[in-house]
């Protein structure tokens, strides 16, 4: 195998997979213990909003120090920050758990930087949207089992199956992410760029000015908020419902993702074009698959697992899509940094996802605000198909890009 399935890359994704798996635990353990200590939605949505949130502000600093001292360094140093993490939450209350997110949030804007520009960086142009969407595939399979024993250490009634967990967690990432190799296939910059000098925040004005990047953001951003109240909040409106699992609901969507992300890895556009049918449909799917969610409350496991589906799919195809695209039209000598921006609109999505829908939820309730999350989607179709013809102009200005016109 090469390319994208070469064996360096695949050590890279088993990377991925040992790293998310913490992750898809605590989302569902969070909620759950957050309530059990009698916390509000509000409170439980800062403090799993407060881990991506952190992210947000790391990630435009992480493209920059990444550029600077290559992935691999980066890599190690922020593998033993995340170790520390994991091994906080098993002996702390609310504010630790608060402190670990943060912590958190800090590894992981490093982290996913480092894999996802090494990957880039490593990748030809022909093999990059595979690599990204292997990436993606991988952060999203612990997912299909994590939930299901998240669940069985919460009813076993013993924290030391969670302390065990989050342990081996650590010490597996500690020791494979020393051990990863990743080789750039092309040099850096000789002198960095004027944006890169002024100072990471400064770039923050290209999320005005480079319609583009403007306009990935926007998608991606408001597509997250639906992703982080789903993440957030599934789990406990399971339990309203008069059928269903919120174990089965966050596999079948893990699952999705996986299967989709794979068998779609080639369709997934890679020609630097903007392509408004198949985002006009991944939105589609995104909107009827929160409505879904809203209205099983009423209608059972059928509306909801259906919604697991769906949105699974357009989880799988929303993020590579706008990444890849980005890849290509973003100028090479700044590009990290901004890419570190757009990824942080999608963790500043994720996080107001819980922050912004938890105060929602105490008011109407869970139903109504995944509602809400579908009028979202309708919100972004529309936009989508309102700057379809400032996409085409722009993307006519870019010099010697190599891209031909939107469809």
């Amino acid at each position: 195998m090469n390319g994208a399935l070469s064996w360096p890359f695949l050590r890279l994704y088993i990377l991925v997979l040992g790293y998310f798996s913490a992750n898809a635990i605590l989302n569902v353990i969070i909620p759950l213990q957050g309530h059990a200590w009698g916390a509000s939605n509000t409170t439980i949505g800062l403090i799993m909003g407060a881990y991506l949130f952190t992210t947000m502000f790391f990630r435009p600093w992480a493209g920059q120090m990444i550029q600077q001292h290559g992935p691999i360094r980066v890599l190690r140093t922020i593998l033993v920050i995340n170790a520390f993490a994991l091994v906080l939450y098993t002996f702390t209350g609310p504010a630790g758990y608060l402190v670990a997110r943060m912590l958190q949030g800090v590894s992981t804007a490093f982290f996913s930087m480092a894999l996802q520009i090494g990957i880039i960086d490593a990748l030809p142009e022909k093999d990059r949207s595979q690599g990204i969407s292997l990436y993606s595939l991988c952060s999203y399979m612990p997912g299909i089992i994590a939930p299901v024993l998240a669940l069985g250490i919460w009813q076993s009634g013993s924290s030391s199956y969670f302390t065990v967990t989050m342990v081996t967690i650590a010490i597996f990432t500690g020791v494979f992410g020393y051990t990863a190799r990743m080789d750039s296939s092309r040099e850096l910059p000789p002198k960095a760029s004027t944006l890169q000098r002024s100072g990471t925040w400064s770039s923050l004005g290209q999320l005005v000015r480079n319609p583009l990047l403007r306009n990935c953001s926007v998608v991606m951003l408001i597509a997250s908020v639906v992703f982080g109240a789903i993440t957030t909040f599934l789990p406990l409106y399971a339990d309203q419902l008069p059928s269903g699992s919120a174990g089965i609901y966050l596999m079948l969507q893990a699952a999705s993702v996986v299967l989709a992300r794979f068998l779609l890895r080639k369709k997934i556009p890679s020609d630097g074009r903007w392509h408004t049918p198949f985002m006009i449909g991944a939105l589609i799917l995104l909107t009827a698959a929160s409505q879904l969610v809203s209205i099983s409350v009423n209608g059972g496991f059928i509306f909801l697992y259906t919604g697991a589906v769906l949105m699974g799919i357009a989880q799988a195809v929303i993020y590579p899509t706008l990444t890849t695209y980005l890849s290509f039209v973003l100028p090479e000598h700044s590009r990290n940094v901004l890419m570190g921006l757009f990824i942080a609109m999608a963790d500043l999505g994720m996080s107001l996802g819980s922050i912004i829908m938890g105060p929602l939820a105490d008011y109407w309730s869970y139903s109504g605000m995944y509602g809400i999350c579908a009028v979202l989607g309708i919100v972004l179709i529309l936009f989508v198909l309102l700057q379809k013809q400032s996409m085409t102009r722009y993307a006519q200005q870019l010099p010697s890009s190599g891209i031909r016109n939107p469809s």
